[in-house]
């Protein structure tokens, strides 16, 4: 399934799946990879994210519920984390979840310096793209797309 994409031109996002050991993003339609992009995640970005500020991102199944243009980061999507689970995980450890978790562009700021993010794990635990990427995600994945993040 994840050997081969086939790029239409536009394709009804059903999921988007993302591989951390990878660092890929796949946008899904039924089984099908429609698109395939390179990640950075958060400068810890091995293991669940536990709590807030250990620069981990999540991994399970959550929704991209929400979007904000004019983000710190060219255009970002909210994954809704922390679930029911993650904050009683959290909360057993006497920790906060954290939250405010998203796809994004890079640093509004990073003009000119794009070299230097991408590729890399540089986020408080986000997933970044390219903002190039950041433009077809936005324009292909709808509000309410189920996420699901793998180790």
């Amino acid at each position: 399934m994840l050997d081969s994409v086939r790029p239409l031109e536009n394709p009804e996002v059903s999921e988007v799946l993302v591989r951390k050991k990878e660092r890929r993003l796949y946008l899904l339609s039924g089984d099908e990879v429609v698109r395939s992009y390179r990640i950075g995640l958060g400068d810890n970005p091995s293991g669940h994210k536990l709590y807030e500020g250990d620069e981990r991102t999540p991994e399970g199944e959550y929704i991209l519920d929400w979007r904000n243009p004019n983000s710190d980061f060219y255009k970002s999507i909210h994954i809704s984390y922390p679930n029911e689970k993650d904050r009683e995980l959290a909360s057993a450890w006497g920790l906060n979840p954290g939250g405010s978790i998203m796809i994004h562009g890079l640093p509004n700021e990073a003009e000119g310096m794009e070299f230097a993010y991408l590729g890399l794990d540089w986020t408080d635990g986000c997933i970044a793209v390219s903002n190039e990427e950041m433009d077809e995600i936005w324009q292909l994945v709808s509000d309410g797309t189920p996420i699901r993040i793998l180790p």
